[in-house]
C-alpha cells in the first residue's frame, strides 16, 4: 500500500486537522495541492474524491473519503498502537463516550463561531480580503458563552474529555490556532483553565509540525 494522500492545502483548517492527526501516529502522507484558484477543487478528478468539492479529500490505497473529522478517525483508528496516545480511547465506554461528546461540541457548537472569526480576522487579510466586522462581532459574543461552558468542564479536568488527551482536544487546533493571532485572543484571558488548556495543547509537536505548514502567525 502506497503512501496516504491528503488532498487539498496544508494551510486551510480542515486539512490541517488531518495532519495533526497523520503527526500523532507518525504515519507517512503526502499532502497533494488543490488549486482554488483555477477551480480544480470542481473537476471531475477532485469531485470523484469529495463530491461536495470541499477539501480535505484522503486516499489511502482504495479508500477514498471526506470530512476532516472521519478522516482523522480513520488515521487513529488504523495507527493505535501502544507507542501513541489513545487518542478516541475506544477501549473505554466511558471515556470514548466523552470524546465523542466534546468532539461534536466542537464540530457543531464551537467551530462555527471561531473559524468566521479566524478566517475573517486574519486568514482573509493574508490573502489580500476585507473581513465582515459585522460577522467578527456577532460570532464574538456567542463564543463568550460557549467558552463559560468550556472553562466549567476545564476546571473539573485537565482536557476536554477527562484527565487525558484526545481528539476532541485536538480538534480546536486548527480555528484556534489562528484565532490566536486575531486581535482578539486576549479574549481568552477571561477563561483561565481554558486559557491553560490551549497553552499546554500547542506544546505538542504534532500540533507545532501542523503550525509550520499554516499561515504564519507572528
Amino acid at each position: 500500500m502506497g503512501v496516504m494522500k491528503v488532498y487539498g492545502v496544508a494551510r486551510y483548517m480542515s486539512v490541517a486537522r488531518v495532519i495533526v492527526c497523520l503527526e500523532e501516529v507518525g504515519a507517512d502522507y503526502q499532502v497533494v495541492p488543490v488549486d482554488f484558484a483555477v477551480g480544480e477543487h470542481k473537476t471531475p478528478a477532485h469531485l470523484a474524491r469529495n463530491p461536495l468539492g470541499l477539501i480535505p479529500a484522503f486516499e489511502d490505497g482504495d479508500l477514498v473519503i471526506f470530512e476532516s473529522r472521519t478522516i482523522s478517525k480513520y488515521v487513529l483508528r488504523k495507527y493505535k498502537s501502544s507507542n501513541t496516545d489513545d487518542l478516541l480511547r475506544e477501549n473505554n465506554l466511558t471515556e470514548s463516550t466523552m470524546v465523542d461528546q466534546w468532539l461534536d461540541v466542537e464540530a457543531h457548537h464551537y467551530d462555527p463561531i471561531v473559524f468566521p472569526i479566524s478566517y475573517n480576522a486574519f486568514v482573509l487579510p493574508k490573502i489580500g480580503g476585507i473581513g465582515d466586522q459585522k460577522l467578527i462581532d456577532t460570532n464574538l459574543e456567542k463564543l463568550k458563552t460557549i467558552l463559560e461552558v468550556y472553562e466549567g468542564q476545564l476546571s473539573k479536568t485537565k482536557y476536554l474529555a477527562g484527565d487525558f488527551v484526545s481528539l476532541a482536544d485536538l480538534s480546536h487546533f486548527p480555528a484556534t490556532y489562528y484565532f490566536m493571532a486575531t486581535p482578539y485572543a486576549n479574549l481568552f484571558d477571561n477563561y483561565p483553565h481554558v486559557k491553560a488548556w490551549w497553552e499546554n495543547l500547542v506544546t505538542r509537536p504534532s500540533l507545532k509540525k501542523a503550525a509550520a505548514s499554516m499561515f504564519p502567525v507572528a
